[in-house]
């Protein structure tokens, strides 16, 4: 029969209440998924104590250096990107060896878009990260601050 305290109670942040930071990350040697899921997670705020479910309480990340991100394993060579235009026969392939070549931002990309929630908010999440191949980037007005992963 008591009343819980308002000390007791779990915090839930309101959008006014929410600060977000501009962090940028190197992906040069590191493993794709492990970086991937760091990202992710700091797109989604949980390393905050104030880590609220429903709320886009994330941080910006800039992921610089997409082109030397590695893989271990077969992956190098058995690792295939599907993309279906839902036509017939509208299935493209392209390995990753080929990709990482090519376009390196979809491979970190496509990895942190399957790690956040599949809904409107996962998408919202999503447009917080930005991904360069090189160490070049255009967001030097933000003074992002270097976080190691």
């Amino acid at each position: 029969m008591s009343t819980i305290s308002p000390i007791h109670r779990t915090p839930s942040l309101k959008k006014e209440e929410i600060k977000k930071g501009w962090f940028i990350v190197d992906a040069e040697g590191k493993t794709l998924g492990r970086l991937c899921s760091t990202v992710a997670a700091r797109l989604r705020g949980k390393h905050k104590p104030q880590f609220t479910p429903n709320q886009d309480c994330g941080d910006n990340i800039i992921v610089i250096n997409a082109s030397k991100v590695v893989v271990t394993g077969k992956k190098n060579t058995g690792k295939i990107y599907r993309h279906h235009s839902r036509f017939p026969g509208g299935l493209s392939e392209i390995p990753f060896k080929d990709l990482i070549k090519i376009n390196p931002e979809r491979i970190i990309m496509e990895g942190v878009k399957g790690m956040l929630p599949k809904s409107k908010l996962g998408d919202k999440m999503l447009t917080h990260c930005r991904v360069f191949a090189g160490t070049d980037h255009n967001l030097e007005a933000q003074k992002p601050v270097k976080i190691d992963i």
